[in-house]
């Protein structure tokens, strides 16, 4: 089997990281890869980005490949899966239909309305003068969440405690354009109360197959403060989604996702990443995501337990057996190396050092995500730059392990948080 992975992050790295053990794939491509994707068995990278879907769709006729993976967001919003079903090529992803379950969060509000998935309150304006009217009438009271419409790189949305806050996110998302066209609309929803649990699943239009579970840490600083980043680390499996939770997550939210859009017109195929709310109402939808998550891909894919690519092909063609996939017991943590001034303006180009020293400790992987080679030497080529991923029996044993590895990596101005995991067993750092 020839494998083609779009995509260039941590994420796309474990996905070519678990497809290069697969006795049955001889060769992967990933475009257009980093430095750590380039050092895996097999794995070529190829100078084509992720969202140039022309060409990545003439590059897998030449290269006669069997299987493409989408690995981030924004080929699927330009169609890709659709111009590769069109040509005749496999491939596992949502098509653009399907994929407005994250690329519009108006469309994704909207559709759990129709279809009865659970989710926060909210109003979806089209205009700033609407969503100033909606602040001020109180009427999804405060704190309140802020979120562009569109896509926005994980940054686009602002949990303001108070009005002034609220109208100063309304205004940088409408009027200042911050995010671009993705801010043309907003969201404004209820805050929910409780701890935030993503979950996944593997889809093949009909069936979904539940995937672990995982928390994500997405504000800079530890103790979750500073601003909202892509992700600065996760662990797996959440303690909090137990048999009982994942029966009911799947009952209450994915099938009905499936259902809704085959009834809409838009199977869904490809991985299904629901962010989800525990409340004490039961777990409400915060957002979908139509890919793995990513810091979440690297603590969930290596536990898997067999090969994922046979997996990947079956859903892709619509006809996976429904069968569970194998993962192991242990628990993983990974924490994301960051280049200073992240998430805003960074400096590239900084040598990396100790990562081989990293990788080479019992029971660490390292991911690379910002990453690119320059004259011999691996340098920082991005705002996350590395996943450093722990893995024990035991959450304080990946813990542990993860900041040994984190510890003999070093670039200049590198940030990280210092209490990934630390939730998953129950107490937080100082």
């Amino acid at each position: 089997m020839k494998v083609l992975i779009l995509g260039s992050g941590g994420r796309e790295h474990a996905l070519a990281w678990k497809a290069a053990q697969s006795a049955r794939v001889d060769q992967i491509y990933v475009a257009p890869g980093n430095a750590g994707t380039a050092l895996e068995a097999r794995v070529a990278n190829v100078a084509i980005a992720a969202d140039d879907v022309t060409a990545l769709v003439d590059f897998a006729r030449r290269e006669r490949i069997d299987l493409t993976i989408v690995g981030p967001e924004l080929p699927l919003d330009r169609g890709i899966v659709d111009l590769f079903n069109a040509r005749g090529r496999l491939i596992f992803g949502p098509t653009r239909a399907a994929a407005q379950l994250e690329c519009s969060k108006v469309f994704a509000k909207e559709f759990m309305a129709r279809h009865g998935i659970p989710t926060a309150r909210y109003r979806a304006c089209d205009t700033i003068e609407e969503a100033r009217a909606v602040l001020s009438r109180g009427e999804l009271g405060l704190p309140l969440v802020v979120k562009a419409d569109g896509l926005a790189a994980g940054k686009g949305v602002v949990v303001a405690d108070d009005r002034a806050t609220a109208e100063q996110a309304i205004t940088a998302a409408m009027a200042d354009r911050q995010f671009g066209d993705a801010g043309a609309r907003v969201v404004l929803e209820e805050c929910l109360s409780g701890p935030e649990v993503s979950c996944f699943a593997l889809c093949d239009g009909t069936r979904a197959v539940p995937l672990r579970s995982a928390q994500d840490h997405k504000r800079i600083y530890d103790q979750d403060r500073g601003p909202n980043t892509g992700g600065m680390g996760a662990f797996s499996p959440s303690p909090l989604f137990d048999a009982a939770m994942q029966a009911t997550v799947q009952r209450e939210i994915i099938e009905p996702v499936l259902r809704g859009l085959v009834a809409e017109g838009a199977e869904y195929r490809g991985f299904l990443y629901a962010g989800l709310m525990l409340t004490c109402d039961g777990p409400k939808v915060i957002e979908f995501n139509v890919r793995f998550g990513d810091p979440e891909a690297q603590v969930v894919i290596p536990a898997i337990d067999e090969p994922l690519a046979p997996h990947l092909a079956s859903a892709g063609a619509g006809r996976h057996t429904g069968t569970a996939i194998a993962f192991s017991p242990d628990q993983l943590v990974g924490v994301v190396l960051a280049s200073g001034g992240y998430p805003g303006a960074v400096t590239t180009g900084l040598p990396i050092a100790g990562l081989d020293d990293a990788a080479a400790q019992a029971g660490v992987t390292v991911f690379h995500s910002g990453t690119s080679e320059r004259g011999g030497r691996i340098v920082t080529a991005g705002g996350r730059v590395l996943t450093v991923v722990g893995r024990g029996p035991t959450f304080d044993a990946a813990i542990a392990r993860a900041y040994d590895g984190v510890g003999r990596v070093h670039f200049d101005g590198m940030q990280y948080r210092r209490d990934i995991g630390a939730k998953a067993r129950g107490i937080q750092t100082t």
